[in-house]
């Protein structure tokens, strides 16, 4: 006869473990009440709008014009060029300003802060006018002419932007240069390697990493930023949009219409900036925080398990 305990179960048995606790997930009714007033905000935007005197028709019917596509085609082009010069002047003006002669850091010192501390836009007008200074530019035997015909719209605008995002790339190179350790630089001066072979191969790949976040946002607002250039007469998207919105009698149209292109443009850049810090931050960590595209795949193949699971249940 098995002997019974004072619990009622065999005397071989192991107690009963802990019973498991139910965790309750805390209700965040703030959220709820947050999503309700951004919606109904969303939702009385919308509908003043749609009311407006706006012919929304008129959008669609200009969106893929040839002179809206030639407008953005030259806004990007205007884009990738003043920032190769950007980039391109920022690394210079960095290893000028970090450098021990009192000369060229005295120089690129001046340069950040003239050009930092002056607007975007007064530095166009400047440009576009220095004909009032410059009757004429004499480059001896290669070039010669008035400096009207010389400095065209094209040409202002790229170095009106052009040498001042060179200004703001200076500091943000500056900030991931001094971001490497000095024993990076000592171990590849031990190894016989020069100063400029310690940049290239050692130094600015690794200053990569912090360089990369900002100078993607600088891309983005560089290309915000050339619709500055219509008041020098050069025909990017906002001046060709202006243009259209004079001559079709809907001008406050093809300012959204222009509005929606540098939201594509944006959103398209945007993308392009997360998989390039995504390449650049594999050797910060182990493993690299899933993209949005592995994600959705994730949740999907997550959803079909859980079907497949319950309906052989």
């Amino acid at each position: 006869m098995t002997d019974i305990d004072k619990a009622d179960r065999p005397a071989d048995t192991p107690p009963a473990g802990p019973e498991a606790i139910k965790a309750i997930p805390v209700r965040h009714y703030g959220r709820y009440v947050s999503a309700v007033v951004a919606l109904a905000a969303l939702g009385a935007i919308v509908y003043a709008f749609s009311q407006g005197r706006i012919n929304w028709g008129a959008i669609p019917d200009y969106f893929f014009n040839d002179r809206i596509l030639s407008g953005v085609g030259k806004t990007l082009l205007l884009t990738v060029l003043c920032m190769l010069i950007g980039i391109v002047g920022g690394i210079l003006l960095a290893v000028m300003r970090l450098s021990k002669n009192p000369v060229t850091s005295s120089i690129a010192w001046f340069y950040i802060w003239f050009f930092r501390g002056t607007p975007v836009l007064v530095q166009l007008i400047v440009w576009f006018n220095l004909g009032l200074v410059f009757e004429y530019i004499n480059l001896g035997p290669v070039y010669k002419d008035e400096w009207s015909q010389f400095m065209t719209p094209f040409l202002t605008a790229l170095l009106g932007l052009g040498l001042n995002e060179a200004a703001y790339m200076a500091e943000i190179c500056r900030a991931g240069l001094l971001a490497v350790d000095e024993g990076q630089t000592e171990a590849a001066h031990a190894l016989g390697m020069s100063h400029a072979k310690t940049l290239r191969r050692i130094v600015i790949p690794q200053a990569m990493r912090v360089i990369v976040p900002p100078t993607g946002n600088e891309v983005i607002n560089m290309l915000k930023t050339t619709s500055l250039v219509s008041v020098v007469q050069y025909s990017e998207l906002l001046r060709v949009a202006q243009d259209i919105g004079q001559t079709s009698g809907a001008p406050a149209e093809m300012l959204f219409l222009a509005a929606a292109w540098y939201l594509v443009l944006t959103s398209v850049f945007s993308v392009g900036q997360y998989y390039l810090e995504r390449y650049y931050a594999r050797g910060t960590s182990r493993s690299l925080p899933a993209t949005p595209f592995q994600k959705i795949r994730a949740n999907l193949l997550s959803l079909s398990n859980r079907s497949s699971a319950g309906g052989a249940a």
